[in-house]
Parts: C-alpha cells; sequence; structure tokens
C-alpha cells in the first residue's frame, strides 16, 4: 500500500467513517469498480461526472480538456459531499479521476482520512475501453491529455494502485481486500 505507512487498514482506527477514491484517467475502470466496491461493502457510492458543470460536460463533449480553473468548482462540490455524508455517518465511495495530487488534496477536505485506489495501466488498454463504450461524453481523444496531467498517489498518500488489465471483480476483491473495507460494513452494521 501506497502512503501513510498503515500496513493493513484494519490496523488502525478509521473512525466512525471510510471514504475511498476510485481514481485514474478516463476508461480505466473506475465506475465499474467504485460501484462494485459499494455493493460488497455497503459503501454509499457517488459518480464525480454527475458533479460537473454543464459548461464543463459541454467542454468535454467538444473534445476541450478541462483546465484547473474548471476543476476547482467541482472538486470542492465532491469534497463537501463527502463532508456531508461523514457528519452522516455514511462511508462512501467515489469514481473521480483524481489526476493530480492538488486534486486529492482538495478531496481529501472533505475527510482528511481519504484512501485512493488508483487504477493504472497502458494508454493501449485504456483507449480501447473508451473506444468501446457507448454515450460517455469523454472522447478517447482526451486520454492523452488525462495521461500528461495524471500525478502517481505519493508516499503521504493513502491508498494503492491496481492494474487496469485485472478483471473487474478482481480489481473489486483486490479493493476491498486490502483496504481492509469488509470491516468497516461490520461496522455499519453494527451501528
Amino acid at each position: 500500500m501506497t502512503g501513510d505507512g498503515r500496513a493493513d487498514a484494519t490496523q488502525s482506527d478509521p473512525g466512525p467513517t471510510r471514504h475511498v477514491v476510485v481514481m485514474g484517467v478516463s476508461g480505466s475502470g473506475k465506475t465499474t469498480v467504485a460501484k462494485g466496491i459499494s455493493t460488497s461493502t455497503g459503501l454509499t457510492f457517488a459518480e464525480a461526472d454527475e458533479f460537473h458543470s454543464e459548461f464543463n460536460v459541454a467542454m468535454m463533449r467538444a473534445g476541450l480538456p478541462l483546465d484547473d480553473a474548471d476543476r476547482w468548482p467541482w472538486l470542492r462540490a465532491l469534497a463537501a459531499w463527502v463532508a456531508a455524508r461523514s457528519a452522516e455517518g455514511v462511508s462512501t465511495v467515489l469514481a473521480c479521476s483524481a489526476l493530480k495530487r492538488s486534486y486529492r488534496d482538495v478531496l481529501r477536505q472533505g475527510s482528511p482520512g481519504m484512501e485512493f485506489v488508483h487504477l493504472d495501466g497502458s494508454a493501449e488498454v485504456i483507449r480501447e475501453r473508451m473506444s468501446s463504450r457507448a454515450g460517455h461524453y469523454m472522447p478517447a481523444s482526451l486520454l492523452e491529455s488525462q495521461i500528461a496531467t495524471l500525478e502517481p498517489l505519493q508516499a503521504d498518500e493513502s491508498g494503492l494502485v491496481l492494474d487496469v488489465s485485472l478483471p473487474p471483480d478482481e480489481l473489486v476483491s483486490a479493493a476491498v481486500s486490502r483496504l481492509g473495507l469488509r470491516s468497516c460494513r461490520v461496522a455499519l452494521r453494527d451501528r
């Protein structure tokens, strides 16, 4: 596990709630894996794309990459959503690109103990996935800009990296196991 030195997330008290961001470039499988984690653990799922403004969506549909000024309000809205769920005692899993350290820092304003699952892999595998999906506003042409923007998790960030070439069910199982999220579901049920 990358990050805060915790060899196993179950060894320390994670607090009353857990908050996980499944991150990576578009087409890496964030939504599929985050939904799988939600189903397996009971964490409340949210899709970060649904928090984008109409302007941001229109830009991406037009094949124009967002800049930081476009992303800050979106990231603050996501952090506020996580903070509100935490205040309610609800654990969450969020599918969000979270490409830069500074973006993840904003997300952590919603929960300082936020954990990240970075779905990483070759551009070829991801491009193939993007070209086969229907109905998503993010065109494959923006993949290179996302790869160029991506800053991997740093040593002081709590999280793990998983290979996107694995089947989705294996990615979900690995994330749940390595983050110790099964215990989270039991804790929530016993409340």
